[in-house]
């Protein structure tokens, strides 16, 4: 059973939410929160494998919620479900180390399979923002520019198409603690904060096509 807290400012959205998400055996609704500071405490209380998040919420907003999310409270995946794709939004999502991030207009059926996708450790960015972040302004660099090696930027691409430590370790033949070492490293080389983070890194440098 994946455990659900969905956090959005409009209760008519929630109980929808609810509504939709409850009809799913696989899915349970433990919480719902009306900003990100409420998504933190029930995330502390509740302890669920998904919080579904609005970013622009009062006082304390979709940033706010799942910056001290991620960082206080591990295992917990923060996927963004929001009206919003510009830039800025999503860079704050991003930044704060969102797992995933969709847009409220898409159909019931993808929102649960989004969710279920975060919860199993799968990166989720509907096609308009992950394109988005493709077409982004960035000056394009070779993967030798950021003093990467060939095993490093094969670690970026299979963590773009989504595959977690063991999948890796049995794509390379690699022991799973060495490719969970690796990427620890990747992170510390590259001064980022998880996977989410490196796959975007991957994608603004073209490292992945």
């Amino acid at each position: 059973m994946i455990k659900v807290v969905i956090a959005d400012d409009v209760r008519i959205l929630r109980t929808g939410l609810k509504a939709v998400l409850s009809q799913d055996n696989e899915i349970e609704v433990v919480g719902e929160a009306a900003n990100g500071r409420e998504a933190y405490e029930l995330s502390v209380r509740f302890k669920p494998d998904v919080v579904l998040m609005d970013m622009r919420m009062p006082d304390f907003d979709g940033g706010y919620g799942t910056s001290q999310i991620k960082e206080k409270l591990k295992g917990i995946k923060v996927l963004v479900l929001t009206t919003f794709d510009d830039k800025e939004t999503v860079e704050k999502a991003v930044s704060s180390g969102a797992d995933g991030y969709i847009l409220k207009e898409m159909d019931n059926s993808q929102i649960i399979n989004s969710i279920k996708a975060v919860a199993g450790g799968i990166n989720v960015f509907c096609d308009n923002i992950f394109q988005s972040i493709k077409k982004e302004t960035f000056i394009q660099q070779n993967p030798k520019n950021f003093n990467l090696t060939e095993r490093e930027t094969e670690f970026l691409c299979l963590i773009c198409d989504g595959l977690d430590n063991k999948e890796i370790a049995s794509r390379l033949f690699l022991a799973e603690g060495t490719v969970r070492n690796g990427i620890s490293r990747l992170l510390e080389k590259l001064k980022l904060k998880d996977r989410t983070q490196l796959a975007v890194f991957a994608i603004k440098n073209n490292i992945v096509q």
